[in-house]
């Protein structure tokens, strides 16, 4: 794929990409992000995080960028639990052995409301098509691909649910690329107004896709016990003997008070 980005079309997509990914890692605050594949691309030149690296599948990537940090397996990332505020996925799902557990790895290693950007290329578009077609053409000798060979297509609505499965709440999605499926610069730029009006009028059908999703902890209800009914003080007047002989008689509940009852020692009682 790095041989197929320096052609006029694969230009014209990192262009589309890198504003999109700059729109989407501006207002991402934190400390901690990560980069996975993609090093044409930098997707983190937006974001402003103190730490941020790139990693890359194998050793030879390396050399392809200065700022490659390090090599590692994608669904085996060398990050604590909870450890990460943002992390962005340039067709890393399509690039993968195992884009499900690379995703199940993002998930793992993003803190609660950190969030993951996505990209990938749509199969239902011009360039889908044209892709398609040259597939089958390609058994008869007749036509090359269009695309990269390498990585396989993965639907926009497939990467939605397993999204929603490792509990990803998507807050964006919409796709770009809406020029069609050539190799000449010249006739790419003829068909820039294509951008604006596919955008408008047939949004599904861009050759990229974007999604943006945040790492939600199940909520926690707590249940409060049972409530015991108040217990009213009785009001029952209660005879008090004071030093002066008299018996005063008050109320035990509050802002009740009756009226002090005199009583002469002297008196018979009954």
């Amino acid at each position: 794929m790095h041989d197929w980005l320096a052609t006029p079309p694969g230009q014209y997509l990192l262009a589309c990409e890198r504003a999109q990914m700059a729109q989407a890692v501006s207002d991402v605050f934190g400390f901690h992000a990560l980069q996975l594949g993609l090093p044409e691309l930098d997707a983190l030149e937006a974001n402003r995080m103190p730490h941020r690296w790139l990693a890359t599948q194998s050793a030879a990537e390396l050399a392809l960028s200065p700022r490659v940090a390090f090599a590692t397996n994608f669904f085996a990332l060398p990050f604590a639990a909870n450890s990460l505020d943002l992390v962005v996925m340039p067709h890393t799902l399509e690039l993968t052995a195992d884009p499900h557990g690379a995703l199940r790895e993002v998930e793992r290693v993003l803190m609660p409301e950190g969030r993951v950007v996505i990209c990938g290329l749509n199969p239902v578009s011009l360039w889908g098509f044209r892709q398609q077609r040259a597939r089958w053409y390609r058994h008869l000798g007749k036509a090359s691909l269009f695309l990269p060979e390498e990585g396989e297509f993965i639907g926009y609505l497939r990467v939605r649910d397993w999204l929603r499965l490792l509990n990803l709440e998507i807050v964006d999605g919409h796709f770009g690329c809406y020029r069609p499926a050539l190799s000449n610069q010249h006739w790419l730029n003829r068909f820039n107004w294509m951008d604006k009006a596919g955008a408008r009028w047939w949004p599904i059908l861009g050759s990229v896709y974007f999604l943006v999703a945040v790492k939600r902890l199940p909520g926690v209800t707590l249940l409060n016990p049972a409530r015991k009914p108040a217990l009213r003080l009785s009001v029952t007047p209660v005879p008090v003997a004071n030093s002066t002989g008299t018996i005063r008689a008050t109320g035990l509940d509050l802002g009740f008070c009756q009226k002090d009852l005199q009583v002469n020692p002297n008196e018979p009682t009954l």
